[in-house]
């Protein structure tokens, strides 16, 4: 029920996660290439129900709006926090890159706890500011969307503005590391790796 591919220049990675039996989705991070996202949605026979962000930089949120208008009726969520990033080109650092990207506002501001039903799935938001103010995770029955906050042996630098070391790892430590060390993690960037593994060998966690 979740399947993965590195997008853009920077390859971040976009995640298909869907309820087998309602055939119900959502798409987290779509980074870039839009039409690309949505071939692969088509080709699943899958009905996008949100668009979830797991922070607001340039190489996850990249095909928003471009993925948002060929699906149609599908809502855009991003942590209040982070939102302002959707429509301000230095916030979501794409000005210092030279594609100015400015998007249009999300429909839902996600806070920390609250679940959304994907057909008959639940996907709950866990925030870990730190990498960005408004960064989360997603947690749902197959694992952890951790975005930039956690990867496989390291974790998300905290050197852009609103960053912050000392959040991150409190954030890491109090809500990721507390759950089951067989839990799959998907980073936004890199290979999958687990609670476990990060719990042992992660030098930012031992």
């Amino acid at each position: 029920m979740i399947e993965a591919h590195a997008m853009g220049a920077m390859g971040a990675n976009c995640y298909l996660f869907y309820c087998a039996e309602t055939k119900k989705a959502v798409v987290i991070d779509p980074g870039a290439d839009g039409k690309r996202i949505y071939r692969w949605v088509m080709e699943k026979g899958l009905k996008v129900d949100y668009i979830l962000i797991t922070h607001g930089h340039v190489d996850h949120i990249g095909a928003v709006d471009e993925l948002r208008e060929l699906l149609g009726d599908v809502l855009v969520g991003i942590h209040a926090d982070d939102a302002g990033m959707l429509t301000d080109d230095r916030k979501n650092l794409s000005s210092y890159v030279g594609s100015r990207l400015v998007l249009k506002k999300a429909d839902i501001l996600l806070q920390d706890g609250q679940e959304l039903m994907i057909g008959k799935e639940r996907i709950k938001v866990i925030a870990t500011p730190g990498h960005s103010p408004g960064g989360v995770c997603f947690l749902c029955s197959e694992g952890l969307f951790s975005g930039d906050t956690l990867f496989a042996g390291s974790i998300g630098r905290t050197d852009f503005p609103g960053g912050s070391m000392n959040q991150l790892l409190d954030g890491v430590k109090k809500k990721l590391l507390i759950l089951p060390e067989g839990t799959r993690v998907f980073p936004g960037h890199g290979e999958e790796t687990s609670i476990g593994e990060e719990k042992r060998d992660n030098p930012f966690l031992v």
